[in-house]
């Protein structure tokens, strides 16, 4: 099954274990989910559903994963079980919590999950039917599991791989955050030494949808040519990283890292190693 689904294949699906999850973000987030969606969408928070809390910010970023026993109890409550087909979109074109929620799904151990292309704007254009309101679903049984079985990457981990030239880091921020022209959200701008900048954006095309699997792999490919060398993804907090690496899952690539923490906790960390390379 393809990560991505074009609006049209979604408007074929059959209903049965079918889940739609609706992954905006913002403030009003919420309020506008209820005032319109797509019908049957059951609404999945990027702070309390998709994100864990610290206390320090330096020890875990903006948006760290939560415990895998607390994300086990958000599946239950969505009404997720093993056999669903579940379909996610955000308003950004997947390119955030739609993309986090593809992510951790897949990495606590569900098969059938995947992103609309294009979003709510796409649903919105081809006249899919929407509603408002909440949506009445039952809870389904409790799936333990005891572990993300994705490959994760601590901050250590990153600056060893660095330092020993065994990974390639990709940035994926905005080409201006990367270079330390200014930082919107976090305290520092700049970025992780020896890291290069593909802002996620690049994985797009001018209407807002995932460019061609082909495309994306003659894209990347090079990067996995060396195949002793591994390959991790992040952003500001782990959220739009993981946009990244479902086009790279797109394109065929899946052995990707993801670095959770991402700027947002190692510029808290390592304010030495904080350099801007124009």
């Amino acid at each position: 099954m393809q990560p991505i689904i074009s609006i049209q294949q979604f408007k074929n699906l059959p209903p049965e274990n079918l889940i739609i999850l609706d992954a905006r973000v913002g403030k009003d987030a919420y309020e506008n989910y209820l005032i319109n969606h797509i019908k049957g969408a059951r609404f999945i928070d990027l702070n309390k559903d998709l994100a864990g809390t610290v206390e320090n910010l330096a020890f875990g970023g903006r948006h760290p994963l939560p415990k895998i026993e607390k994300f086990s109890e958000t599946v239950s409550i969505l009404g997720i079980s093993e056999t669903s087909h579940i379909i996610i979109y955000d308003d950004k074109n997947g390119s955030n919590a739609a993309a986090r929620a593809w992510w951790m799904l897949k990495s606590f151990g569900l098969k059938n999950i995947q992103v609309l292309d294009g979003g709510i704007q796409s649903a919105e254009k081809e006249a899919v039917e929407f509603s408002n309101g909440e949506e009445n679903f039952q809870k389904s049984e409790l799936i333990k599991n005891h572990q993300w079985i994705l490959p994760l990457f601590a901050l250590e981990d990153v600056e060893n791989q660095l330092l020993s030239n065994t990974a390639t880091v990709i940035d994926v921020r905005d080409a201006y955050r990367f270079r330390g022209e200014s930082e919107p959200i976090d305290l520092v701008a700049g970025h992780i030494p020896g890291t290069i900048n593909i802002p996620f954006s690049e994985n797009l095309d001018e209407k807002g949808n995932f460019l061609k699997p082909e495309i994306l792999k003659e894209k990347y490919s090079s990067f996995f040519q060396n195949n002793s060398k591994k390959i991790i993804i992040h952003c500001g907090s782990g959220v739009t990283a993981c946009h990244t690496i479902l086009a790279l899952s797109y394109a065929g690539f899946d052995t990707v890292g993801l670095y959770v923490g991402s700027w947002s906790e190692w510029s808290r960390r390592e304010g030495k190693a904080i350099i801007t390379e124009i």
